[in-house]
């Protein structure tokens, strides 16, 4: 079955479920903090996925329309994900990290467009595994057994993915709280971690207890100063989105219900598109469900 963001929304068990990939995410990042930076902050990883899509969603008979350092940059500026020296820089540090290399075989020797290495590909196929599995646990699907059986799958399924995140207003603006996290270096995991510790969750409860947290373990786990995370702290905290309380003499952080609940709808936006596109892909074309093309 074909999941709309609304039933993920609404679904305890795809609640439970998104905090096992909460746990999936943080451990990535701590297998290889370098590459897992690429997705700790909403602008990087929007920018990687538009990356991906102009690399696996190029037209062959038009050498124009591949990856090329401008092209990328031009399309970062019109979808409003960064400006025009911040895309640039980020291509830049693709290339010194080796993510991404001048291509072998240009289509013409005055043009030489850019592709992600074996390294970079391998990573963001783990973070679409991760999602197809969690889907698949809601329902019995074979959705992460087709990817691996059909490693090609995942180079028709990016570009659409790519699109729907890029076009999709929950995915870029899920909520003020998010926003704060999901913008900052670093940011994005240190949610995730927050959510892969909660327990015991009531979606009508005010609050979320996750229980003692150590920001020196956290600075430490994900490449974020104190200062930087102090400074995210004291917002979430101003907005009343989390705050510590003392409980038998330990200081426990609570999240807010409408941190968690944007999180959740986060999420669910997320999800949704990645299992569109996915049964949009490989399995036959479902009524109602709108069939995504890639980033032009």
């Amino acid at each position: 079955m074909i999941f709309s963001a609304n039933e993920l929304a609404s679904n305890t068990t795809f609640f439970k479920a998104m905090r096992i990939y909460a746990r999936q995410m943080t451990a990535m990042f701590a297998e290889n903090p370098r590459m897992s930076s690429i997705f700790a902050s909403q602008q990087r990883w929007l920018m990687a996925q538009l990356g991906l899509s102009l690399h696996y969603g190029r037209d062959p008979a038009d050498p124009t329309k591949q990856l090329y350092a401008g092209r990328f940059v031009s399309k970062a500026i019109d979808h409003g994900i960064a400006s025009r020296n911040t895309a640039a820089t980020f291509i830049q540090e693709m290339l010194a990290y080796r993510f991404v290399r001048a291509s072998d075989n240009p289509p013409d020797n005055r043009m030489r467009p850019l592709e992600p290495t074996d390294t970079a590909v391998q990573q963001v196929v783990r973070w679409l595994y991760a999602h197809l599995a969690i889907l698949d646990t809601l329902d019995g699907g074979n959705r992460a057994v087709s990817l691996t059986e059909n490693p090609a799958l995942f180079t028709r399924l990016q570009p659409i993915i790519a699109l729907g995140l890029l076009e999709n207003h929950g995915v870029r603006n899920p909520g003020e709280t998010f926003n704060l996290f999901t913008w900052a270096n670093s940011g994005g995991v240190v949610m995730d971690y927050f959510i892969s510790m909660i327990t015991e969750f009531d979606p009508d409860a005010p609050r979320t207890m996750i229980g003692p947290v150590s920001s020196a373990d956290i600075c430490q786990s994900y490449m974020i100063s104190k200062t930087h995370l102090k400074r995210l702290m004291s917002k979430a905290a101003e907005m009343g989105s989390v705050s510590f309380e003392t409980v038998s003499r330990r200081n426990m952080l609570w999240l807010s219900q409408g941190f968690v609940k944007e999180y959740w709808i986060y999420q669910a936006e997320k999800f949704a598109i990645i299992d569109a596109a996915f049964h949009a892909e490989a399995a036959s074309p479902v009524p109602g469900v709108r069939q995504l093309t890639a980033v032009p």
